[in-house]
């Protein structure tokens, strides 16, 4: 099956020196039969959302992933491809904004059926999920005051800033690897606002989010990114063994063969292009 993936060329190329059912057979009664197809379908995630009637979406306010619109709704890149799907399932789309540093247990505790919030596959994320193939490239990048930023063009000149980090997130775990002393946060947004009030000296963020949340016509005009410090992947997440993870992976094969992918693209201002693997 062909793969999709999309580049994140105008993301990319603005890091500064960055890196891109069937029953078993009983004693043949009724009840016997009955209690089989209920075993089967609570081994199957599918035939539980279905039967929920709802995709229980856990997500953080990430733009442009996940954001809640003027109106209060949950919005963005994710947010749209999660609604679709769970349209192509028969079910409503439910949002659930969690503790990513908990995105795990809630999965596991079924509070969540997924994990769908440009979510980079770390180890720790494919070893604890079943995850689809890589839908979105991605990077980890530094974001300081505009007025510093001169001053911090590589790794070594970064050394000794504390940052601010998403608890759980794929930026602390880069910055535990490169020994950067930091101060966890509850997301990515916050994170920005750590670096905007002067109490972080800055903060290591996705690039993707970077892009649409700083620089110039941002909330955060006073702000910039400026190092790269990795390449790395989203994918989705659904618990062990789920069968949701292989209807996922087809639907996206769908909506890049559709242009549905490129369209939600655009519509969120990311310039991107389809890759075929």
């Amino acid at each position: 099956m062909k793969k999709k993936i999309i580049a994140l060329f105008a993301v990319m190329t603005l890091v500064v020196g960055a890196f891109a059912l069937t029953g078993c057979g009983g004693s043949g009664d009724s009840e016997g039969s009955e209690a089989a197809s209920s075993s089967a379908a609570a081994e199957s995630d599918a035939a539980y959302v279905k039967d929920n009637g709802k995709l229980v979406v856990g997500i953080t306010d990430f733009a442009p992933m996940d954001y809640k619109d003027d109106k209060g709704e949950w919005t963005g890149f994710d947010a749209e491809l999660a609604t679709l799907f769970a349209k192509e399932l028969g079910v409503e789309v439910e949002f659930q904004e969690i503790d990513w540093d908990n995105k795990i247990l809630e999965l596991d505790g079924k509070s969540i059926d997924c994990v769908w919030n440009g979510m980079t596959l770390t180890d720790e994320v494919k070893e604890a999920m079943s995850c689809t193939e890589p839908y979105l490239n991605n990077a980890q990048i530094v974001v300081v005051p505009k007025a510093d930023a001169e001053k911090y063009k590589d790794e070594e000149s970064i050394k000794e800033l504390t940052f601010a980090v998403e608890a759980g997130s794929a930026g602390a775990e880069v910055a535990k690897e490169k020994e950067l002393k930091t101060n966890e946060v509850k997301d990515q947004a916050t994170a920005l606002m750590e670096v905007k009030a002067d109490t972080s000296d800055g903060a290591i963020i996705d690039s993707l989010m970077a892009a649409a949340m700083v620089g110039e016509g941002t909330d955060y005009e006073d702000l910039a990114y400026t190092v790269g410090l990795n390449e790395e992947e989203y994918g989705v997440g659904f618990r062990k063994g789920s069968d949701l993870t292989a209807m996922l992976d087809d639907f996206f094969d769908k909506c890049a063969e559709d242009g549905t992918l490129k369209k939600l693209a655009e519509k969120y201002k990311v310039e991107a292009a389809l890759i075929e693997e």
